[in-house]
């Protein structure tokens, strides 16, 4: 890691992997998320120097080296591990948060009765992770969030980072599924006066320039 990427004194949170929200106590809605991104940018912090707290939702890799983990399970969980966490120098809103989860919670295994073909949930909305932080009067001095979107990339990051108040949103085209659990990823980092297509990286490089990218609003915005 470069010399100017030192993050010594510098506390930041990560969050990664998917959330699951509970139907009943076997079934859950979820996404594919491999947490492997999330995980690699709270390594790459660690590597920089600073003290990282990664909370992450159910994956199936490990835990990086030398990071603090708080395991969760629901996105209510992930918004308190969070809020929890602060204060922090930055926060980089990996997860892929579930956007509704089920407004009640069977407690004991729906059955398929006779004569039903159909099931109807009604969801609610989750809690919204990325703009609670950033519309939080403890607000991360720089805070980035992500933007998994299957056409219009640009147009809903830009729209997405004023809505979060956010400093950057790190998009890339989910179309077809290809980015969860792969190793390489696509991202275009839009900010408030630019869009820069990082082109195609492996998720280790494309976390070392997120840190990158993150320590440089540091220097700008943190004394």
């Amino acid at each position: 890691m470069p010399h100017s990427n030192n993050l010594a004194g510098r506390h930041v949170i990560v969050t990664s992997g998917p959330t699951r929200e509970p139907i009943d106590p076997v079934r859950y809605i979820s996404n594919r998320s491999s947490g492997k991104q999330g995980h690699a940018i709270a390594a790459a912090f660690a590597a920089a120097g600073a003290r990282v707290t990664l909370i992450s939702g159910p994956v199936e890799i490990p835990d990086p080296a030398g990071v603090h983990v708080v395991h969760v399970e629901t996105a209510e969980e992930m918004l308190q591990a969070a809020l929890a966490a602060l204060p922090a120098d930055a926060a980089v809103c990996a997860a892929a948060v579930a956007d509704w989860k089920a407004k009640s919670i069977a407690t004991h295994k729906m059955k398929k009765r006779e004569g039903d073909d159909e099931l109807t949930l009604t969801l609610v909305r989750n809690p919204d992770i990325l703009h609670t932080l950033g519309h939080s009067a403890a607000r991360p001095a720089v805070l980035v969030g992500f933007a998994a979107e299957t056409n219009d990339v640009v147009d809903y990051a830009r729209g997405k980072l004023q809505k979060k108040n956010a400093d950057l949103i790190l998009a890339n085209n989910v179309g077809g599924g290809a980015i969860f659990g792969a190793a390489d990823t696509h991202l275009i980092a839009v900010s408030e006066t630019a869009a820069d297509d990082w082109g195609a990286l492996d998720k280790t490089q494309a976390a070392e320039r997120i840190v990158s990218a993150v320590a440089g609003m540091m220097r700008l915005r943190v004394s």
